[in-house]
């Protein structure tokens, strides 16, 4: 079962706190880069996976998703979400990603952030989003860039010329991580970019964009605190496509 460390009041008082949860979408650096690999959403049924409040879900329907569908783990997130959502046309659901069931061929779009880095099971959770999805349908998600996930040093180091940098460490050696964030012990699944990439094809899928997203020239002038992500890639980005119906 997902580890429901959304519902941990400790981790849930700090991650409410976060830019992206008081800002939504416009809060993550990623989500333009993001949001450039969506496909016209007019018309479409969308299901996000690990909504959390609920930004990405307002989001799609005020671009034209006729049907929404969110799914979380945690109660305290989505009784959030449900209070800021006015739209009949939004539904959000509790569910454990690592035991998911979704109707076969019923969503355009499949969308996650910074949410399957949490799953164990990602082989089967991506068999059981292929199935769901319409042929042509879309998959697009984001996750820790997995040179996040493998540190085991507790920090930054310096090089040579005395800039920092981050000690990966056992990169191969793929499973659950534990790390102190917000709170203590929150347990991701670490696997490499390959891995990930190597599932959706086993699934049917196919590729049609991996990014290892860094900040713009231009987000960079806004917020220069971003310039340290430009060290290493915080967050892995794919959009993948079901094929069409022959």
């Amino acid at each position: 079962m997902t580890q429901n460390i959304y519902d941990n009041p400790e981790f849930f008082s700090g991650y409410s706190q976060l830019g992206r949860s008081v800002e939504g979408l416009d809060g993550a650096a990623e989500w333009p880069a993001l949001r450039a690999l969506l496909p016209d959403l007019r018309g479409c049924s969308v299901v996000d996976l690990g909504c959390g409040f609920g930004w990405f879900c307002r989001w799609a329907h005020e671009q034209g998703a006729v049907q929404v569908l969110g799914l979380d783990v945690s109660e305290k997130m989505l009784a959030r979400a449900r209070a800021e959502t006015a739209y009949a046309a939004i539904a959000y659901q509790q569910a454990d990603l690592e035991r998911l069931k979704l109707p076969d061929a019923a969503f355009d779009l499949t969308y996650s952030s910074l949410a399957l880095h949490y799953v164990e099971r990602l082989n089967e959770l991506l068999a059981i989003v292929h199935q769901a999805l319409k042929p042509g349908g879309s998959l697009v998600f984001s996750v820790e860039h997995p040179i996040y996930t493998a540190p085991s040093h507790p920090g930054w180091a310096a090089n040579a010329d005395g800039k920092r940098i981050w000690p990966v460490d056992g990169y191969l050696v793929e499973g659950p991580r534990t790390t102190d964030w917000l709170t203590k012990g929150v347990v991701k699944q670490h696997r490499s970019i390959g891995t990930y990439l190597n599932v959706l094809l086993r699934q049917g899928f196919s590729l049609t964009h991996v990014e290892e997203w860094g900040p713009t020239d231009d987000q960079i002038a806004s917020r220069p605190a971003l310039a340290d992500e430009r060290q290493r890639p915080p967050f892995l980005l794919v959009a993948a496509r079901k094929g069409s119906a022959r």
